[in-house]
């Protein structure tokens, strides 16, 4: 693997490292989208930040876009507080309201420079190596360095604060009383959001920074419930997702940040179906098994009725079931042990005389 090749990689997984230690409590807290609110209506903090800077330096840009984030953040809760609208229809009515100032910003004053769109929004991850600012006399990628301190940065925070975090995100108000200052918590936790989204978006574009912040965490939350091993997978997930994602985007010739993006998508929906927790498939399955389970225990009720073993078709008199019926709770019986077939008579085994006595007691 080339130098850019690492650089690519390490860029992507220092941005999934950054953004899904905050996305995990975001998911938790129903706030996810504010991350894409973010990416977008952070245009007029970028706008503003090169009017006085005179120039697209990333320390003034990333400020302005923070700050931008910050009054998204505060707009959308003023709105959701005032009882009119869900914090949904909040989300989206501001971002879109502040990206437009933005856009109109740059048509009718900066037309004549270079601070377009791409420049200040799309991002591309393929160029993270090309994009290098001297050090010590040599030449560094700007995003391993930006990424790198916004990646140590979160990971200090939630590493110093994890217990404040916890209580604060499951109930904010036993978090005031015990005095852990939770307003404090989550304005710190929203401006960290705000400089992680638009320093990344710089390098790897604004959906897969959204991706990184919302889909590793949704993964994680899918597949456990506690805090701890849910920060681990999520991190785990946004890892290898852009590492495969990567090797993916060379073999078929696609682009990098898709191809991640898909990889995370493709997890997300394995999670969904396969989940022990709450799959899909999973809860079908249970769902089954509960089922036939149930039918079992109704059909040990009905032969513990019996003086002598009855049939199989003495059952099914007796229950009212059809011959299909009959044979798949007697499987599940057998299957459990609950049951004994000797010469097409059915008896009761020590287990199963205790399962029925459970259910007619």
């Amino acid at each position: 693997m080339i130098w850019a090749d690492v650089v690519i990689v390490l860029t992507a997984t220092l941005v999934a490292v950054a953004g899904s230690l905050l996305g995990v409590f975001l998911v938790l807290r129903r706030q996810s989208m504010l991350s894409d609110a973010i990416s977008h209506a952070a245009l007029p903090g970028i706008v503003g930040a090169f009017w006085l800077s005179g120039g697209t330096a990333t320390v003034p840009a990333l400020i302005g876009a923070a700050a931008m984030g910050l009054l998204t953040v505060l707009s959308v809760e003023l709105l959701e507080r005032s009882g009119r609208v869900k914090v949904d229809a909040a989300i989206g009515a501001v971002f879109p309201l502040l990206f437009s100032v933005g856009v109109i910003l740059v048509s009718l004053f900066f037309r004549n420079v270079h601070l377009d769109m791409d420049a200040v929004l799309y991002g591309e991850i393929a160029y993270a190596p090309l994009n290098t600012i001297l050090i010590a006399g040599r030449e560094v990628p700007e995003s391993l360095l930006l990424m790198g301190a916004l990646a140590l940065l979160n990971a200090v925070f939630v590493g110093l604060f994890y217990k404040e975090l916890k209580v604060s995100t499951f109930d904010a108000g036993l978090a005031a009383t015990l005095g852990f200052a939770p307003i404090v918590l989550h304005y710190t936790l929203m401006t960290l959001l705000s400089f992680t989204t638009v320093g990344a978006f710089q390098s790897v574009g604004a959906v897969l920074i959204v991706a990184f912040v919302i889909i590793p965490p949704a993964c994680a939350y899918l597949l456990t419930r506690r805090l701890s091993v849910m920060l681990r997978l999520s991190l785990v997930i946004g890892v290898l997702a852009s590492v495969v994602g990567y090797a993916l985007a060379l073999w078929l010739d696609a682009s990098i940040a898709g191809m991640i993006a898909s990889v995370l998508g493709a997890v997300f929906m394995a999670c969904l179906l396969f989940s022990p927790l709450e799959g899909v498939i999973t809860t079908l399955a249970r769902r089954r098994q509960q089922q036939a389970e149930f039918s079992a225990r109704l059909l040990l009720t009905a032969l513990h009725g019996f003086a002598t073993p009855p049939t199989a078709e003495n059952l099914a008199a007796r229950l009212d079931w059809t011959a299909e019926q009959t044979h798949k709770a007697l499987g599940t019986a057998l299957e459990y042990g609950w049951i004994l077939e000797q010469r097409g008579s059915m008896t009761l085994t020590d287990s199963g005389i205790a399962m029925a006595g459970t259910r007619d007691g």
